[in-house]
């Protein structure tokens, strides 16, 4: 259950990816990829609150010797490897300084995966749930300048 939850929000992720401009400058490209590996986590929680749970607050290893493509999307990469790419992608565009880089998914991720739960889960599910796409902007507008 737990992999295939993760394939889901890793296939909500590339979907969200799909939509970024092509004709963007090298650094838009990479800023707009962080954005939609983003904006992918947030509406999947969402939208799919129990897929969500499942797939995150199981416990397990999130990193393993040997990635399992049971929890990849359609790319083959999980969700933490497609928030590490985008990441990469700021490095080598020239938007990220490189170190920089170093633990920066783990940032990232907990301010996005903290909102979601807080939304899904928590306090903040009535203040902000119907505001979720407009605050989730927001706050990967953080994580950005944060980074």
């Amino acid at each position: 259950m737990r992999a295939a939850a993760l394939s889901a929000v890793a296939k909500a992720m590339e979907d969200e990816l799909s939509t970024s401009p092509g004709n963007l400058s090298p650094a838009d490209f990479a800023r707009a990829s962080l954005r939609a590996v983003g904006t992918g986590y947030l509406r999947f929680a969402q939208a799919e609150p129990g897929l969500f749970r499942a797939a995150f607050v199981a416990s397990g290893d999130f990193q393993q010797a040997t990635p399992d493509p049971a929890k990849a999307g359609p790319g083959g990469l999980n969700p933490f490897e497609l928030l590490g790419a985008a990441l990469d992608k700021l490095v080598q565009a020239g938007a990220l300084p490189p170190e920089r880089r170093p633990g920066a998914e783990f940032l990232a991720w907990s301010a996005v995966h903290g909102l979601a739960m807080l939304v899904i889960d928590g306090p903040l599910g009535s203040a902000i749930g119907p505001q979720m796409q407009q605050v989730g902007q927001r706050l990967l507008d953080m994580v950005e300048k944060g980074l």
